[in-house]
């Protein structure tokens, strides 16, 4: 026994000198596409440049194989993946790079050539190039395949296609995905449903935090991805994190195997931390319970045991609205029943305190949820931000680089400060038009409410949650429908006021129409009055004809039946018309007519 451990330095000796045999890394291929001259779209400044980077660090690596082509057609694309698919038949590890437009349609992903038109919805099952067809293309690899898409950029296509069923969502980004195959993995330069930056340089950042460390010898993919992501979240200023989908088995699989040299002695001893970041980061992608369960009995303590259990806390508290949600909407519903069919009085108490409860345990939980989402958010960019200060170094205690404990970080946003961004978005979606105040007010209420409607969304409208700021941040353009005042017509995002021209004028559907002549007036014309409503002076007098001096007495005994005294009455017969005299007054006697005095004179 002692001679054969006297034997293993000269063991290790003999495998240090003569285990460089550059088989180890076994046969492996690389198809890099770069599209950026496209033809019915804006040119894309870095895409060829990003292929060219990338192209030239997987030949500098070793790669048995790298085939950069740039603005390709939808046919030459086809044909350049039927020719990888055949490389990829004697591969140990093949990988595709793509940089250029993407769209997501329903949920699945395609690479645009650069002579798509996309003018319908429906086009891109024959214009583009589905990321299921590029996976057939590497799925022959035997150990490692890779897929890495820099396709994540604000697509000018989604934009101007025309929907050929309204329900089809055309997404921002691309979607998440889950590959099916074993050993493969799919990498995004924004995580999905976001954008990525372009950059201001030649080269996109994640293109070079991938030219960094992609094919650093000996380092293992997943590890790789993750510096990758420290790299740009520290030069986006957090505001673009890339993404791996996907899962590998437990040993490293690295794109480039360790160059193992003569002088080499000791391999330098290993670092826990980096063991332990890894799994951690392994769980936070899985996110479940079960992953988080898994990660602490393996690592029950120091910091990023703190960390995961902040995490199982959000799980817990997320689970927890959900079932109080659920059940205030049981409650709600129980209380409506016996109301519609008008159960007793102490029923209906009974449920409506119920209900009253399950809602106030709603809000309770909504509370709970969004503080432990806000711890676990600050403990995690805190985790970070340490990474990227110190990729390799990570703290071996349970307190954060400053001395305070994560457990009791201050939420990242205040209420005030979550409740003026959700506001913000609704506003830019087109669904609040008030000032973004902080103060969650009824027309904010109503705001989200709206935003749920048309968005097709459930979000509860009382607070501003992280889920709802999240929610409205995935949708890229209006949501909700410009409404305008009579008069204005929806011109993008403003209502302009309509403009006729001259004999025209807007009528009540918002339309330009001829003004109409106003008619002339009809002159008024005498209307024959019916007996009892013509006055007085005009009735024929009882008796007498329809003139002559008894129509007028007529007119004097209507005067003086309504007066004492004869002042102003008038008497009038054959001879004419006078006054009555002073002290006397007229009295009707019945009659009338010629010879015959229907009114008399009664002096005192």
């Amino acid at each position: 026994m002692r001679n054969l451990l006297r034997l293993c330095p000269l063991l290790l000796a003999a495998v240090l000198l003569f285990g460089t045999d550059p088989a180890f890394a076994g046969n492996r291929v690389a198809l890099v596409i770069a599209n950026s001259a496209y033809q019915h779209a804006p040119s894309l400044t870095n895409p060829v440049n990003d292929g060219a980077v990338m192209a030239k660090t997987l030949k500098e690596a070793g790669f048995n194989s790298v085939d950069f082509r740039h603005d390709l057609s939808a046919l030459d694309t086809r044909r350049v993946l039927r020719d990888f698919a055949d490389a990829t038949r004697n591969a140990d590890i093949a990988v595709v790079y793509y940089a250029g437009h993407g769209i997501e349609v329903e949920g699945s992903n395609y690479l645009i050539p650069v002579d798509a038109k996309l003018e319908r919805d429906t086009d891109v099952y024959d214009e583009a190039l589905s990321l299921d067809r590029v996976l057939v293309a590497v799925e022959p690899a035997k150990q490692l395949r890779l897929v890495i898409l820099d396709a994540c950029r604000d697509n000018p296509f989604g934009k101007t296609m025309k929907r050929t069923v309204a329900a089809r969502g055309i997404g921002r980004g691309l979607a998440q995905v889950e590959p099916t195959s074993p050993n493969t993995l799919i990498a995004y330069s924004a995580k999905a449903g976001f954008t990525a930056q372009d950059g201001d340089g030649a080269n996109s950042p994640f293109t070079v935090a991938l030219s960094k460390h992609l094919t650093t010898p000996g380092l293992d993919v997943r590890r790789a991805f993750g510096f990758v992501r420290d790299d740009v979240l520290k030069s986006t200023g957090n505001k673009q994190e890339p993404f791996v989908y996907g899962s590998l088995g437990g040993e490293d699989v690295p794109l480039v195997p360790v160059k193992v040299t003569a002088a080499a002695t000791v391999a330098p001893a290993p670092n826990p931390q980096a063991d332990i970041r890894r799994d951690y980061e392994l769980a936070l992608q899985v996110g479940n319970k079960a992953a988080w369960a898994a990660f602490l009995a393996q690592h029950p303590d120091g910091f990023y045991a703190s960390l995961a259990k902040l995490q199982v806390e959000k799980i817990g508290a997320e689970q927890a609205h959900a079932a109080a949600t659920e059940k205030a909407k049981q409650a709600e519903a129980e209380r409506d029943r016996l109301a519609a069919l008008g159960a007793q009085k102490d029923a209906q108490a009974k449920a409506a305190a119920d209900a009253k409860a399950a809602e106030q345990a709603q809000l309770a939980a909504q509370k709970a949820k969004e503080q432990a989402q806000q711890q676990a958010a600050a403990a995690e960019q805190q985790r970070v931000n340490l990474a990227a200060a110190a990729p390799s170094a990570a703290p071996a205690s349970t307190a954060s680089p400053a001395g305070t404990n994560v457990a009791s970080l201050t939420p990242a946003t205040a209420p005030a400060d979550l409740s003026r961004s959700v506001q913000t978005e609704l506003g830019r979606v087109g669904c609040f038009s008030g000032t973004a105040d902080g103060n969650w007010s009824t027309s904010s209420q109503r705001s989200l409410s709206q935003f749920n409607r048309y968005a097709g969304t459930k979000l509860d409208v009382k607070v501003a949650s992280t889920d709802a700021l999240d929610a409205v941040k995935a949708k890229p353009s209006r949501v909700c429908p410009l409404v305008c005042e009579h008069g204005f017509k929806a011109d993008g995002d403003k209502c302009t006021k309509i403009v006729c021209r001259e004999g025209y004028a807007v009528n009540d559907d918002n339309e330009c129409e001829r003004k109409r002549a106003a008619k002339p007036a009809k002159p008024a014309t005498a209307k024959r009055d019916d007996g009892d409503e013509r006055p007085a002076r005009q009735r024929p007098q009882a008796g007498g004809a329809a003139g002559g001096y008894g129509a007028a007495a007529g007119i004097a005994a209507a005067a003086g039946a309504g007066r004492a005294a004869g002042g102003g009455q008038v008497i009038c017969n054959s001879t004419g018309c006078r006054p009555v005299s002073r002290g006397c007054h007229l009295e009707y006697r019945g009659g009338g007519g010629p010879g015959n005095d229907a009114n008399a004179e009664v002096c005192r």
